[in-house]
């Protein structure tokens, strides 16, 4: 396996020598890995994955969600939520729950544990965000922040736009199809 700071200086190198003006796509991807490592580290520490983080921060904004839904939220396929759930569940983060008078859906409600978990992850992805952004100005950090919506903007249009045209991304299964 290899070292981090190997990684991370090679990461470094790729960016200041080899393809100084590459896509911003690729960029963003880097900065989402170191991201998201960062975070990771700081919530194994914690016996809290990665995976469960991500669901936890949708629910204790809305709390009660049925799995499909908090697949939507979190932007994820509902077999991974379901999978997840199912997980959380076993750790005493969250419960599964029929609502009064309503059998077919699951809704997904944060248990006292599940809520308890917000004051101690909360400031690890804060510290995360500070790390991240030290030396850069407050300006440029609101110039990235309205840069980046306005990319998610722009993308969500024109992937509503290639909806409306019938295109979309196809499953593994439906791409292994066609190559055979």
């Amino acid at each position: 396996m290899s070292n981090s700071s190997d990684d991370t200086r090679v990461i470094l190198q790729h960016w200041r020598e080899a393809v100084p003006h590459d896509r911003l796509a690729h960029l963003i991807k880097d900065a989402t890995r170191a991201l998201v490592r960062a975070l990771q580290v700081r919530l194994a520490e914690h016996d809290v994955a990665f995976g469960h983080w991500t669901f936890l921060r949708v629910l204790w904004e809305s709390d009660g969600l049925t799995q499909r839904q908090l697949s939507q939220q979190a932007g994820v396929m509902e077999p991974t939520t379901y999978a997840a759930v199912k997980s959380m569940e076993a750790l005493g983060y969250v419960e599964r729950r029929h609502l009064p008078g309503n059998r077919k859906n699951v809704h997904v409600f944060l248990t006292e544990t599940g809520r308890g978990l917000k004051e101690k992850l909360v400031p690890l992805a804060q510290e995360v965000n500070s790390v991240a952004i030290e030396g850069v100005t407050p300006d440029d950090v609101r110039t990235t922040r309205n840069v980046l919506l306005a990319m998610i903007t722009n993308l969500a249009r024109d992937e509503m736009e290639l909806e409306a045209q019938d295109r979309r991304v196809p499953s593994t299964r439906e791409l292994v199809n066609r190559t055979r």
